[in-house]
């Protein structure tokens, strides 16, 4: 049965009901949004789109080796830059996730963290840039990022109950794919200003003249028409759940993503809200009055919640193994607080029951 029947034959109350409905068009409305808007801001997104992507390390020091990991899908070997904790006491396993255009020899700022800390680290290639059929989270795509998480275990200081899986933009979108199917426990999935749905991106990209619509169409299609199907097979907010989390979830966008970046926010606030409705947790949803205020912006800028690192929270909601946080930024991650974050987490005793 199709996900989203299942989920309306399940909450098929009154107000649930139009909640469903309500959520599943504010793709569709953020994209004819981002079009309109994209007009006046044309400059300034060709500026801001995925800075991240273009960044290379001029040379990663040699404690990060080159290593090729053999897939367990087809045979292919993939790349990975592969750091291991000293000898002593396990230490916990980062698997940093490239973003859409790139791929493992990216430039990642959690990686001389990692060194300083003394942690077990891990880049993986996982097909490589999405513009093609074998990556943007296909099955070979998907086994790449387990196989580089049993790589690490097999050969580093690896604490096992601290393993961490983290993102950005197109890593963030990995990381989503990988909390929904990775056979691994995971403590925590760190998934930063991430794309959930495709097809939705696909509409709201080329209404934005972005190129990475026509990424999409390699992706998913010939390459000149979007195949519908296949880019919901690509998107996570519309894949089976497990019925047990594998690990916490942490959710980051910026307020300004999708004005001065090219992922909408309701990607973030969609998949969130999926999960909190598998978990059962009806009362932490993103109501539909928040939904409005957040895409639009309107949120009172005295009225923030806290802060995260140097940047105001502009909303939260969450459980013991789920968290949405949208804060005062665009399409970026926030690579001292999110590696602070994850030291936190390796410290702290997770429920998972």
């Amino acid at each position: 049965m199709d996900i989203w029947r299942q989920m309306k034959h399940t909450l098929m109350t009154g107000s649930t009901r139009s909640f469903l409905l309500f959520t599943i068009l504010v793709s569709s409305i953020v994209g004819v949004f981002g079009g309109c808007y994209y007009a006046q801001m044309k400059s300034h997104l060709s500026s801001l789109n995925h800075k991240r992507d273009s960044k290379k390390m001029t040379v990663w020091t040699e404690d990060f080796s080159p290593v090729t990991i053999p897939s367990s899908v087809d045979g292919n070997e993939q790349t990975a830059y592969f750091l291991t904790a000293p000898l002593g006491s396990p230490k916990p396993l980062l698997v940093s996730l490239h973003t859409w255009s790139d791929d493992y020899s990216q430039n990642d700022p959690l990686a001389p963290m990692s060194k300083s800390a003394g942690w077990n680290y891990i880049h993986p290639d996982f097909r490589g840039p999405n513009r093609s059929v074998d990556a943007c989270l296909s099955e070979k795509a998907m086994a790449d990022i387990d196989d580089a998480i049993q790589y690490g275990i097999d050969n580093g200081n690896v604490d096992k109950g601290n393993v961490f899986v983290v993102g950005v933009s197109g890593g963030g979108y990995a990381t989503l794919g990988a909390y929904l199917k990775t056979r691994h426990r995971v403590k925590a999935f760190l998934s930063w200003v991430p794309i959930s749905d495709i097809s939705a991106w696909y509409y709201q990209s080329l209404n934005r003249n972005s190129r990475y619509a026509q990424d999409i169409l390699k992706c998913t299609s010939d390459g000149t028409v979007l195949n519908e199907k296949e880019a919901r097979l690509r998107s996570p907010l519309f894949w089976n759940f497990p019925e047990r989390p594998k690990g916490r979830l942490e959710i980051y966008a910026g307020i300004n993503d999708g004005y001065t970046g090219s992922v909408p926010i309701s990607h973030s606030i969609l998949f969130y809200n999926r999960i909190a409705q598998h978990l059962g947790h009806m009362d932490d949803l993103v109501n539909q009055d928040d939904i409005i205020r957040l895409l639009t912006r309107g949120i009172d800028d005295g009225s923030h919640s806290g802060m995260l690192g140097d940047r105001k929270i502009y909303y939260r909601r969450g459980t013991n193994l789920l968290l949405l946080t949208i804060f005062d930024g665009g399409h970026e991650m926030l690579p001292e607080y999110c590696f602070i974050r994850m030291r936190m987490i390796a410290e702290e005793s997770l429920e998972t029951g």
